[in-house]
């Protein structure tokens, strides 16, 4: 053995071939923590010094070769200065280039995923075969900054700067035909083969019929580019990008100035340049945010999983209600494996929702991302029925019928006396009551709430909700078959409009008292796109439709009377009476016709301005700061609400949901992190400022006593 530590092993073979493994003890994947970087550079050390070593071959015990760095260490070594960050990077990166520069050939078998720094340290060697089975890429860019383990120096010397800036700046995936097409690995290989492969290819380096040292000097030396080449590449790329990327997303662009900059410089210069640039990103507070983000992630299927133990097998499942929800329930259950019934009491609402999924389908097989017979197997999975007969065989229900309590309540009754005693039943409604919805019900221990996005599947959020009488059983078989779906479920406690529409509705409030006090719609939706919402609160409303709105808002206002009831008529029910619906029927704030694509387009209606003056109070004008502290401090204190009342535990839930349910602005973290970047103190100050429009803007008095301490949400 010639190193052995809690992360590598590193011994000897036959023909003088060396074997550096990873297999990160106590974890379930390989990553680059702080430990495993620090053994790397001691079996560096030790193989270079290695006398009767002619060859290296690295791998990994694990299915995956390496994840990626620890992201959990991030938060941590991003609170130092930027001279600190480059201090680090430059360390870890003496332990790649250690490897780099070992004196005899080196390969990576990538046997699995190899992500950002673990893609890095396949570049750090000579030759590289791929797996099959395995995927590759620099993902960096989805946590606000870009590849610093000399991943933007090394890849772009290996495939060529276009190719590298495309796989950098877009942080996708690459599959092995696409990694071998652009020449980032050498080979692709089926799994079972790959060793004696990496000895083959091993062997022809020792004995010279493959040059490993004119490649290796390549891939250190500068960029193959001339002046006017070099030009051309990143200045092109450089615009592209930043329209791709946007203003809120620097770590792209920014990638593309270093490699441009580092482009005419030998491996350990354009390294340094490299990390400068790096910590530049991580200091920015998107970085924080999308960080943040991702570790909240990591919470919340960490909870998700906790309620393994206790559900019950989802084998087949049932849809009530075959409109478009529930033909994209349907959808999503079939296209991820679990057979469904899906059940409406007339033949339309069955054409309907199956004519919804064939649609899903259909897009996925004109795309290639399915074959014609792949789409003929989920639709095989999906049972349209008029009556119930096969629902003694079903584990869990998903009623989705018109949010109206009366007719859900007619319908849960009806359907749990024809399925079994252990079925769990689940309902999709926004709105109402899970409790109330239960008092009529046999086993209301065995209901809960599934409420689903619109649409079912593009948005990745399912609000799993508790009533008083749900069980444990009922919850955690519920997370079990969002997880199955595909979803990303987080358990709520029963209240109007539950977690996300609770904490929208105040955001529509601030809109509406905006209206009333002379604020152009138009220039509040611009201000909010430009904040980061993918629509304005003008433009959601017509994507809700002003019916489902006004419902909500009836809903939120029994519930919440002392900040959403209101006692003059808002811009949502002036809609409403004058049936402007939005997009339903092609007029709300806006109008829509369909484009040639046959996507609806708006375009601005000269009669809501005037339509508008029946609930206008006066002639006002707002700067764009004060739109967004006027639609932002009712959400934000809303969900502090939401957190304080326990309807969900932690920030992580509160602000995850947030971003998953309605595209709060991921590069600002959520509504409690957004607080936090503010300061709550100052947050407290700029609530205080609209203290007459009502309790909507009243800081609560727990987050009044968080200002007077200096708590944050997070850390």
């Amino acid at each position: 053995m010639i190193y052995e530590g809690k992360a590598i092993t590193v011994k000897l073979i036959d023909d003088g071939i060396a074997v550096l493994t990873f297999d990160l003890q106590g974890e379930s994947v390989n990553k680059f923590n702080r430990l495993t970087i620090e053994e790397l550079g001691e079996a560096a050390a030790k193989l270079g010094n290695a006398n009767d070593v002619k060859g290296l071959i690295v791998t990994s015990a694990k299915d995956v070769f390496i994840v990626g760095a620890d992201i959990t260490e991030f938060k941590e070594l991003f609170k130092g200065s930027e001279e600190e960050l480059v201090a680090n990077n430059l360390k870890a990166n003496s332990v790649f280039s250690a490897i780099e520069d070992l004196p005899f050939p080196t390969l990576t078998i990538i046997n699995g995923i190899a992500l950002g720094g673990g893609f890095e340290m396949c570049l750090a060697t000579d030759y590289r075969i791929m797996s099959s089975k395995a995927k590759v890429g620099l993902p960096e860019v989805k946590l606000g900054i870009f590849p610093g383990f000399g991943g933007t120096v090394r890849l772009s010397r290996v495939i060529g700067a276009d190719n590298a800036i495309e796989w950098i700046c877009a942080g996708g995936e690459k599959r092995p035909e696409q990694a071998l097409k652009d020449k980032a690995v050498d080979a692709v290989i089926a799994p079972d083969a790959l060793m004696d492969a990496a000895k083959t290819t091993m062997k022809r380096l020792i004995d010279g019929s493959l040059d490993y040292k004119e490649r290796r000097e390549e891939k250190k030396g500068k960029l193959q580019l001339n002046a006017m080449e070099s030009m051309m590449t990143f200045e092109t790329a450089k615009g592209f990008v930043a329209g791709q990327a946007g203003r809120n997303y620097p770590a792209p662009v920014e990638a593309i100035k270093v490699m441009q900059k580092h482009a005419g410089m030998t491996r350990d210069k354009a390294i340094e340049v490299e990390a400068k640039g790096f910590a530049k990103m991580a200091k920015t507070p998107v970085a924080a945010a999308l960080v943040g983000l991702f570790l909240n992630d990591q919470e919340l299927k960490k909870k998700a999983k906790a309620y393994d133990k206790q559900a019950l097998p989802v084998n087949r499942a049932a849809v009530l209600g075959a409109g478009i929800m529930g033909g994209g329930v349907a959808f999503q259950s079939a296209l991820k494996g679990t057979p469904i019934v899906m059940k409406d009491i007339a033949q339309a609402g069955l054409d309907l929702g199956l004519k919804e999924a064939k649609g899903l389908l259909t897009k996925r097989v004109s795309r290639g991302k399915m074959t014609a017979e792949q789409m003929a197997d989920v639709l095989n999975k999906i049972n349209p029925a008029l009556g119930y007969g096969d629902f003694k065989s079903v584990d869990l229900v998903v009623e989705a019928v018109v949010e109206n309590p009366k007719v859900k309540d007619a319908v849960l009754r009806e359907v749990e006396d024809v399925v079994r005693e252990d079925t769990i039943l689940t309902s999709n409604t926004s709105t109402i009551s899970i409790t109330r919805l239960a008092q009529n019900l046999k086993r209301p221990e065995n209901f809960c709430g599934m409420h689903f996005f619109n649409p079912v599947h593009m948005m990745p959020l399912v609000e799993v909700i508790r009533g008083e009488k749900t069980s444990e059983q009922a919850i955690a078989t519920t997370v079990a078959y969002a997880k199955a779906m595909g979803k990303n479920p987080i358990v709520v406690n029963d209240c109007p409009g539950f977690l996300v529409n609770r904490i929208l509705f105040p955001y529509f409030g601030g809109f509406n008292l905006l209206v009333r006090d002379g604020a152009d719609y138009k220039q509040c939706d611009k201000v909010m796109e430009r904040f980061g919402w993918p629509m304005g609160p003008a433009y959601l409303l017509d994507v809700v439709g002003m019916d489902t709105a006004k419902h909500a808002g009836d809903v939120m206002a029994e519930g919440f009377p002392d900040r959403m009831q209101y006692s003059e008529k808002t811009a949502v029910e002036l809609m409403f009476e004058n049936d402007r619906l939005g997009q339903k029927n092609d007029k709300g704030f806006y109008k829509y016709s369909l484009d040639k694509k046959g996507k609806k387009q708006k375009a601005v209606d000269e009669k809501v301005e005037q339509m508008l003056g029946d609930v206008v109070h006066k002639k006002g004008e707002f700067t764009d700061e004060e739109i967004i502290e006027r639609m932002m401090v009712p959400l934000c204190i809303e969900t502090v609400r939401c957190l304080e009342d326990g309807i969900v535990e932690t920030a992580a839930e509160a602000d995850m949901g947030l971003v998953y349910g309605i595209g709060f602005p991921p590069f600002r973290g959520g509504a409690l992190f957004y607080i936090d970047t503010i300061g709550v103190e100052e947050f407290c100050r700029i609530a205080d400022k609209y203290e007459s429009l009502g309790k909507l803007y009243h800081p609560t008095d727990g987050l009044r006593e968080m200002a007077k301490s200096g708590k944050k949400f997070y850390g």
